[in-house]
């Protein structure tokens, strides 16, 4: 039964190729948006490995930089500090903004970090090229996925900063390449306001007599001196010390701090329950719809060629070939025509996955999975042909 399906095929090799082809693109995207949310998965583990914390410290009742807004006072860490069990505390800015770099510009995440080398919480793990942030202004470290180059000067707000460092894998939640940035630069950035509003709010200042009162010039100085400098920051970084419960550390944060802790496996349920779950809902009606057009394809292609060797079944029933031997040979196809689609498509999504804005991670169990849901398909899609097959007379063997 095998051979007379493959003579099957040869005979039209023609169309089998080219549905091949077609149904393995198919199949190809299919892959790809499997990896796609493999992808963001893993860039979800890699954000946080890449955070040095064990703890995300941040305002009370929120849930944290990465899902939502949280702003602390910059000071807050010297105290997390002295509780029992923390090794390190580091204060943490993140803004997605347009960083330009001569006259184009890219989207990414301004990470503000406290300037030091890799055991610093908040730096990257590694470097590709070049040196961490030593200095306390207007350095950068950027992701090779924006761009830019070692030594090129890119422009944040106002300010001119150069790439003294190279990273890979460093990533928001959104997919967006980050650059880091010294801390006190990201607080202004973040805040940065322009000359005619810093006037303005001057000029407010001054008409307000509470605070600009005959005889203090001192309140009215200290009042506009607060109003140029931000204090902020989004989140406090904890690394706990070695042999410390990180549940415990955080639970006396909460308790003497009252602030609210995360821990690793909260932030990452965050991460997963709160950004990625909507994206992995939206890629299962897309597989779903995939799967069925799939099947459409296979059955229809399946299905045209029994009907044009109608004659050629009835002359194998008047010769007295089993009906088991011709639905054998019809599966056979159908299977065949998957093979080829499934070869097609993961070669496809190989070949494409590195071209893609996001992260396409293709794992070999998501390839395994696919190639058999890819065969289920195609049994279930020759059904009809063979149920087509199974109703000729052989009769018209003979022109009856």
């Amino acid at each position: 039964m095998i051979s007379l399906a493959g003579r099957d095929i040869l005979h039209a090799w023609g169309k089998f190729v080219f549905t091949g082809l077609g149904l393995g693109l198919l199949i190809g995207v299919t892959l790809s948006m499997a990896g796609i949310y493999r992808g963001m998965v893993d860039d979800a583990e890699i954000l946080l490995d890449n955070s040095g914390a064990d703890l995300w410290v941040v305002q009370r009742d929120t849930l944290g930089p990465y899902a939502e807004s949280s702003s602390l006072q910059d000071d807050l860490y010297r105290g997390i500090l002295t509780l029992p069990g923390v090794a390190r505390a580091a204060n943490v800015t993140y803004l997605t903004m347009q960083v330009g770099q001569g006259d184009r510009e890219r989207r990414a995440m301004v990470v503000g970090v406290v300037p030091g080398g890799p055991g610093e919480p908040g730096q990257p793990r590694f470097l590709v090229a070049g040196r961490h942030l030593t200095q306390g202004h207007y350095e950068a470290v950027a992701d090779l996925a924006t761009g830019f180059r070692l030594g090129e000067e890119i422009r944040i707000r106002r300010n001119l900063y150069r790439i003294v460092g190279l990273t890979r894998r460093a990533v928001s939640s959104g997919g967006d390449p980050m650059v880091f940035i010294p801390l006190k630069d990201a607080q202004e950035a973040q805040f940065l306001k322009d000359n005619d509003a810093i006037i303005h709010q001057r000029q407010r200042t001054l008409a307000n007599p509470a605070l600009n009162r005959p005889g203090q010039p001192g309140l009215l100085e200290a009042v506009l001196a607060s109003q140029t400098v931000n204090s902020s920051v989004n989140a406090i970084l904890v690394r706990v010390a070695p042999g410390a419960d990180p549940d415990a550390v955080a639970g006396e944060i909460r308790r003497w701090k009252r602030l609210t802790v995360h821990t690793r496996a909260e932030m990452n349920e965050i991460l997963q329950a709160k950004l990625i779950a909507t994206s992995a809902r939206q890629i299962f009606m897309f597989l779903v719809i995939l799967s069925v057009v799939s099947a459409a394809i296979v059955a229809f292609i399946i299905y045209t060629l029994t009907l044009g060797k109608i004659r050629e079944i009835a002359v194998l029933k008047l010769i007295g070939t089993r009906n088991r031997t011709i639905a054998a040979m019809i599966l056979w196809q159908a299977l065949g025509l998957g093979a080829i689609g499934f070869m097609v498509g993961k070669i496809a999504a190989s070949l494409w996955a590195p071209i893609f804005p996001k992260y396409v991670l293709l794992l070999p169990g998501d390839a395994a999975r696919g190639f058999g849901i890819v065969m289920i398909i195609c049994v279930l899609a020759s059904l009809i042909a063979i149920r087509a097959a199974l109703r000729v007379d052989p009769a018209e063997a003979i022109g009856g």
